[in-house]
């Protein structure tokens, strides 16, 4: 069982029900049920109906005493080190280094990010659980949650675009760059290679805002914002507009020369069950840095 206690903090004159604030939470209605039904969530220490208004400073305690979605996650302790940049009782955010997995695609691996997260995480009694992952080629920051009980609010966050993720990209110029835009273009499968996405008419809805902070004659650096979250989304946009990233070994036929220069340096999310906004951000590592650049 997973037991969350709050200190119920009133916004402004707002009046809630206890209906009303496990929607305002983005509690899954199934567990609106559970929490009913089963009497689980408790107001200074007693059960009342949902209907009941949630008073400012309220202790409100929930037991989650029934099967979460994403219990069926099970990983295999890793060997590698975690570059931990914040964590607490509920989630971890980690800076993932290019070359390394997420998670594994096969029960037997345990060299990814999610089995070096189940190493830290198990001495704790506790496990990692998947909010979003970034490509295998990608560096940066992924937000882990420690209970499954998080992940369906979390998912809900990445749908209303409150969970947001930012990113800085070198990228080759190969056609002329604005300052800034916004790619709107959907994105499918290649026919040509199952393991590509191309932009494509029949494709999902895509779209991607980018700012240029710094560039010289042949490449720039990005700041990229995502408004939704298909695979390979920005190194398509990027290099179907004649920018590729550089060192992509799959959407740039130029000279590859190290790693992918996309790196997630920000994330931004709602404390679940709270009405304040978490910013995490690192800076701008070396390897993410122009050589010979000029002010734009």
């Amino acid at each position: 069982m997973h037991q969350k206690n709050i200190v119920y903090k009133q916004v402004e004159n707002e009046k809630l029900s206890v209906r009303e604030l496990l929607q305002k939470w983005l509690v899954p209605k199934k567990w609106q049920h559970f929490l009913r039904v089963e009497q689980n969530i408790l107001i200074n220490g007693e059960y009342k109906t949902f209907n009941t208004i949630v008073n400012n400073n309220d202790n409100i305690t929930m037991n989650f005493d029934f099967p979460p979605r994403t219990d069926l996650q099970k990983y295999l302790p890793g060997n590698g080190k975690l570059n931990i940049v914040y964590e607490n009782d509920d989630v971890i955010v980690v800076n993932k280094p290019s070359g390394q997995k997420t998670h594994p695609n096969l029960a037997s691996e345990n060299n990814t990010l999610f089995n070096d997260c189940e190493s830290y995480l198990s001495k704790k009694n506790q496990h990692p659980y998947m909010v979003h992952r970034i490509d295998q080629e990608t560096s940066g920051l992924v937000l882990i949650s420690k209970t499954p009980y998080l992940v369906p609010i979390f998912n809900r966050q990445l749908s209303s675009k409150t969970l947001q993720r930012e990113y800085l990209a070198i990228v080759d110029l190969d056609q002329p760059i604005n300052d800034s835009d916004i790619i709107d273009q959907p994105i499918g499968l290649d026919s040509l290679d199952k393991r590509k996405r191309m932009v494509r008419e029949d494709g999902q809805n895509a779209k991607t805002k980018y700012q240029v902070l710094e560039k010289n004659p042949k490449q720039a650096l990005l700041d990229l914002k995502l408004y939704t979250g298909r695979t390979h989304q920005l190194r398509v946009h990027l290099s179907n507009n004649g920018w590729p990233i550089v060192n992509d070994p799959l959407y740039n036929s130029n000279l590859q020369t190290g790693s992918l220069k996309l790196f997630a340096y920000k994330l931004t999310y709602q404390v679940p069950f709270t009405n304040q906004i978490k910013e995490v951000q690192v800076d701008t590592p070396n390897f993410m840095k122009l050589t010979k650049n000029m002010r734009v």
